[in-house]
């Protein structure tokens, strides 16, 4: 009878002792369990808050070079006003040399017309011959010499009288 209360003292001392150990040990993995949780998620948050900074940081860096991108079109259209400014008085510039050349050519056709009238009127007044009385017309080309008829200092009455001098022909000069 000892031998059985000895066993059973075993049984039940060692069996009791392997229950609060089996306790224990559930007890003890429950914790392990729970702390590599808390790790995880601390693993986790910290990659989470790792993450935010880094999107933060392309946010700022986007929205720097956003800036940067609006700042350098704002002077694009800036040199672009100055240049069609620049362009559109450079036009008119020439508009106003062009129609000021136009009346400048205008006014010295008027004149060169004048003074061909005027050469015209005085027409009847030239003589080919230097020592004639009576005034022979004499062709007036640009860049031709008349010729003159060499003078005397008196005519035999038996010559004819001068005639008209006839206009050259362009034609025969080429």
């Amino acid at each position: 009878m000892e031998a059985i209360i000895s066993l059973l003292g075993l049984f039940i001392g060692g069996g009791g002792g392997a229950f609060f150990t089996w306790r224990y040990m559930r007890r003890k993995a429950k914790a392990e369990a729970d702390s590599a949780e808390v790790d995880t998620m601390k693993n986790m948050q910290e990659a989470y808050d790792k993450m935010c900074d880094q999107v933060n940081h392309y946010i700022e860096d986007a929205a720097g070079k956003m800036d940067d991108l609006r700042s350098e079109r704002d002077r694009y259209k800036q040199e672009r006003d100055e240049l069609r400014e620049r362009f559109d008085k450079l036009e008119d510039s020439i508009r106003c040399m062009k129609n000021e050349y136009v009346n400048e050519k205008n006014d010295t056709d008027r004149k060169i017309a004048q003074l061909g009238r005027k050469v015209e009127a005085m027409r009847p007044f030239l003589c080919g011959d230097m020592a004639c009385k009576k005034r022979q017309l004499v062709a007036l080309l640009e860049g031709v010499e008349s010729e003159q008829v060499k003078t005397t200092t008196r005519r035999p009455k038996s010559a004819k009288e001068p005639k008209e001098i006839e206009p050259i022909n362009l034609e025969e000069m080429s």
